[in-house]
């Protein structure tokens, strides 16, 4: 940045700095003298004089851009001398100096900024406006979550993929800005995916980025504190012009009511008093088998706890959006048998219910950090895909049991007990619920050692609280999928990386 000479003026605007110096146009800092305000300055540079005609119908075309939600063009101004407009300058960071921080933002926030996006991007699609690429420096982000975006409209006809670019662009460059550990998180960063075209047949349109992330504030409006409530945006009154070209109307933005207030609460869980402990990274390297062999395995996560009441909530939120479409089938294993009509655990309506007041569920007290239970096979496939990874083999399961234990019968089996830091049923290398809480699915069906020479069938690993008595050591062969019990969940495994 440069500071230029004292009292430089570009007609009614007094110079203050030097911002952005490109090869066809200067932006500077400037203060309308008139009405003592500070506005953005882009010049055309005195020897791109040519380009004046293409440059004055790009600010036609700004100009004519009248939405609360995108800055103002104030005034124009084009004589033998001069040629430059001048812009409102928008209050707050963008959310490009976000992530060159390495800040994060709420789901809840997040969730708002891809809504008011998307509404300013539908109004320039339906007026065909083109404008230049969008990305994250032109997202500005007030403390109160005030959102305004730069103007980036320009002369011509809109390109067939600008929305797509745009959409794929932010799907990217957005994913270091959401907090982890945080409810909603895990739905924003599938919506993000969703803009990138994956997991979808095709990227989702503004369209169903407006709704899905509506649908995200209004489930979270009721566990985070509410956005302050939405204050009028009122930039200033436009003055009048001085020597404003034919053509060219200064846009005043008017008083206008944006953020998130009175959202009406969404059933959502609670967050949870101490966030869920992470996954354990087991290495690469032989490991003993339940059977008593050994087996080569590849590095591999396995998450500290089977997922929790909340955890699966999110899922089925996210199944309950893609319905809206028509795709709430995305996330099914190809095994799964027609007939199956949606990934409900048994009794899902009481469970969740239950478990959001802290309640007893089949005289058993749940909270939202309970393990899940009630859910067959091909549930338990489909939440893995939502989530990016899989069920554990039985092999990878025992052998993330054996890390630092010797003797996996010592592990005392725990009741059916919320997911804590200090859950006691658990490993040295902090793995809980593997000797009780519930029983979990894994992926591959296995012979039963009693049998070796029988049919393979699936394999249920692990004790829980209504079956302690073999713990951790504690295995079952079924050939029914679709079976569902009240002491029956999954954990996630997925690759290290």
């Amino acid at each position: 940045m440069e500071s230029p000479p004292d009292d430089i003026r570009l007609g009614d605007y007094r110079i203050k700095e030097l911002l952005e110096e490109g090869p066809i146009t200067r932006t500077w800092l400037a203060e309308q003298i008139a009405v003592r305000r500070d506005v953005l300055i882009d010049e055309l540079r005195p020897e791109m004089a040519d380009l004046k005609d293409s440059f004055l119908a790009d600010i036609r075309a700004k100009a004519a851009v009248d939405h609360p939600l995108i800055g103002s063009v104030y005034e124009a101004v084009s004589d033998s001398t001069n040629c430059f407009f001048a812009r409102e300058r928008l209050p707050g960071p963008t959310l490009g100096d976000r992530l060159r921080a390495g800040a994060t933002l709420k789901p809840l926030m997040l969730a708002h900024v891809l809504g008011r996006v998307a509404e300013a991007q539908l109004h320039l699609e339906s007026r065909g406006t083109d404008c230049t690429e969008l990305d994250p420096d032109h997202i500005h982000l007030e403390e109160n979550g005030v959102i305004r975006m730069v103007n980036l409209a320009h002369a011509g006809k809109r390109l067939a993929e600008r929305s797509l670019d745009d959409l794929v662009a932010l799907g990217s460059s957005l994913v270091p800005l959401v907090a982890d550990s945080l409810p909603g998180s895990t739905r924003t960063l599938t919506l993000l995916a969703w803009m990138r075209g994956e997991g979808v047949a095709q990227p989702i349109t503004w369209e169903q980025v407006q709704v899905y992330s509506g649908q995200i504030v209004q489930q979270l409006a009721e566990t985070v504190q509410p956005l302050s409530p939405a204050t009028a945006h009122m930039p200033e009154t436009k003055p009048p012009p001085y020597g404003l070209f034919a053509g060219i109307a200064a846009v005043v933005i008017l008083a206008i009511g944006i953020g998130i207030a009175k959202m009406k609460p969404g059933e959502t869980s609670a967050p949870p008093s101490k966030p869920l402990p992470e996954a354990i990274l087991i290495p690469a390297g032989n490991h003993p088998t339940p059977d008593g062999g050994q087996e080569s395995l590849h590095a591999f996560r396995l998450s500290a706890h089977e997922v929790t009441i909340g955890q699966y909530a999110e899922f089925l939120e996210t199944l309950g959006m893609l319905a809206r479409d028509q795709r709430e089938h995305t996330f099914d294993e190809e095994s799964q048998p027609p007939t199956k009509a949606n990934h409900e655990p048994t009794d899902w309506a009481n469970l969740y219910a239950t478990a959001k007041s802290n309640g007893v569920w089949q005289g058993q007290p749940v909270t939202l950090d309970s393990p899940v239970v009630g859910v067959d096979w091909w549930d338990a496939m489909a939440f893995c895909g939502w989530k990016q990874g899989r069920l554990p083999t039985q092999d990878e399961w025992y052998a993330a049991l054996r890390q630092q234990v010797e003797n996996p019968s010592s592990i005392k089996a725990s009741k059916w007990l919320p997911v804590t830091a200090e859950t006691p049923d658990r490993t040295p290398i902090g793995l809980l619920g593997m000797a009780g809480s519930v029983a979990e699915w894994t992926r591959r069906p296995g012979a039963n050692p009693a049998n070796p020479l029988g049919q393979k069938l699936w394999v249920i690993i692990g004790g829980s609280y209504l079956k302690p008595a073999n713990g951790a050591l504690a295995r079952e062969w079924t050939d029914d999928r679709a079976m569902r019990r009240p002491d029956l969940g999954f954990r996630l495994a997925t690759d290290a990386r």
